[in-house]
């Protein structure tokens, strides 16, 4: 059996369930490299990634580099004398970084690779509408998930799935399979294969405002899934036409109506407990909606302080 000293990579609270998990299993954690303090609140007072949070409360140390070349941080690096290095929802690691370990790096991400590569897989998966996703370890590499396969676990998508529900799933099994991984490389028993290159491959590009906005177009599965697939956050979004206003509406919740109908979509229809919102092949009805400068609210609730126009409709 090899004696490991493993450092830690990694920043939110998916990272941190598998941490958790790896002190649980008595592995020989001597470090952990997280983001630097980020501004936060009104305040803009500096805040402490989830794992810095969570690595000091068991005393361990913790590195912040601004870049990951820089000489000090190397060093420091180097100091604590690790043979594995574990990254989870961290970033793309130079050569120098990722070379460093006697056993190497490896990485676990939130898909059955090599589909949904990139920053975003649990939503995107959701988002089109997959029927199962799962978590993979592998080696580091040159590129963005690109390294040769350690172990997969499978999870099926059930068709209430949200983002929220996934990660957690995914972050539970994720933390199984990590400790899986430590435990082959512990015995010299891990074996690594090169990715499949199918010719089409889905992706899971970061998430931004304009690849989150709903389009009503679509038919009312696929709005189903969008919303599901980015809820609760960064939630999908559409913007609200009521009389002379403009508003973001934020989205969280809602159900689905397959119907023939002659409505033009993004068309809203309401009554006292009910937004209806008309799609390609049918009817979205919002559960939870956000409007600007208002808390989340159920709409029943949102509806008891403000009045959708009769000619009110969502683009």
């Amino acid at each position: 059996m090899r004696d490991l000293r493993i450092v830690f990579m990694g920043t939110p609270d998916f990272a941190v369930g598998v941490l958790k998990k790896l002190l649980e299993e008595g592995k020989n954690i001597v470090g952990v490299v997280t983001a630097p303090d980020r501004p936060a609140g009104r305040g803009r007072k500096l805040k402490p990634s989830a794992v810095k949070e969570f690595a000091l409360s068991k005393n361990l140390p913790v590195l912040q580099p601004t870049k990951l070349k820089e000489e000090a941080f190397l060093t420091q690096l180097k100091t604590l004398e690790a043979n594995l290095q574990i990254v989870v929802a961290f970033r793309m690691l130079p050569k120098v970084v990722w070379n460093m370990p006697e056993y190497g790096t490896f990485n676990l991400h939130a898909s059955l690779l090599p589909h949904y590569r990139g920053a975003a897989p649990i939503n995107w998966a959701i988002m089109n509408q997959e029927k199962e996703t799962g978590v993979t370890t592998f080696f580091i590499d040159e590129k963005i998930d690109t390294g040769a396969v350690i172990l997969k676990e499978v999870v099926p998508i059930s068709e209430i799935e949200t983002a929220g529900t996934l990660h957690d799933t995914l972050m539970a099994l994720g933390s199984e399979l990590v400790v899986k991984t430590v435990s082959l490389i512990e015995a010299g028993q891990a074996t690594a294969i090169a990715q499949n290159q199918d010719s089409i491959l889905q992706e899971a590009p970061k998430l931004t405002s304009e690849n989150t906005r709903i389009n009503w177009n679509n038919t009312v599965e696929q709005i189903d899934a969008f919303i599901r697939g980015l809820s609760p956050y960064p939630v999908a979004w559409s913007v609200l036409k009521n009389d002379s206003e403009t508003l973001k509406a934020k989205i969280y919740s809602a159900s689905k109506e397959s119907v023939a109908h002659n409505e033009k979509p993004g068309t809203i229809t309401t009554d006292k407990k009910h937004v209806r919102v008309a799609a390609k092949n049918g009817y979205i009805y919002i559960k939870d909606m956000q409007l600007p400068g208002k808390r989340k609210m159920d709409i029943a609730s949102l509806l008891n302080g403000f009045s959708f126009a009769k000619d009110a409709k969502l683009v």
